[in-house]
């Protein structure tokens, strides 16, 4: 049970739903954040922006963020949940391009201490192709879900245990996205 009564039944509205529907006034903007971010027009696609959320949530202990945007990512992903747990297991050794694996660099960097993004990372985003407005938004999306998974375990919400619950929340985010 979260710290607060967030008014809501937290096993149909787990993880930071609760809290959304507690503070629908801030709700709004931080959906519109996630809309911009992991769904807007970009060069990386929704799954590779999706994967940097669950990375970072990941690297943060946020249970049921990085199950949701996991499920998110392998629901955008060629290569599915495998990618993501490589991924998540090894950065190093995961098939992921060399673009995105410098940017995940980026995004745990960020997710350490905003100070720790250095120079030898943005030039080495740069070498494998990436933009400025790839760094930019690596940086904000890591920044965000460091905020986020705050959010979600600083109120101590309820994180499922069922797969199933997170791949069905896959289907609704890509069809409706996060303002739904």
């Amino acid at each position: 049970m979260a710290h607060i009564d967030l008014g809501v039944d937290e096993t149909l509205f787990p993880g930071i739903n609760g809290p959304m529907r507690f503070r629908p006034e801030t709700a709004r903007p931080l959906n519109e954040l996630a809309e911009v971010l992991l769904r807007g027009p970009h060069p990386l696609t929704p799954g590779e922006r999706e994967l940097i959320a669950a990375y970072v949530s990941g690297l943060n202990e946020c249970t049921f963020c990085c199950s949701s945007h996991s499920a998110f990512a392998a629901a955008q992903l060629d290569e599915g949940m495998p990618l993501v747990d490589q991924v998540r297991a090894n950065l190093d050794t995961a098939p992921v391009s060399a673009k995105l694996r410098t940017l995940l660099r980026i995004a745990g960097a960020v997710r350490e201490d905003g100070r720790k993004v250095t120079t030898e990372l943005v030039e080495a985003a740069r070498a494998e192709g990436a933009g400025d407005l790839e760094i930019h938004d690596t940086v904000l999306i890591a920044a965000a879900f460091c905020m986020y998974n705050r959010y979600v375990d600083g109120l101590a919400t309820l994180a499922p245990d069922d797969p199933d619950r997170y791949a069905e929340s896959a289907e609704r985010i890509i069809a409706e996205g996060y303002h739904a």
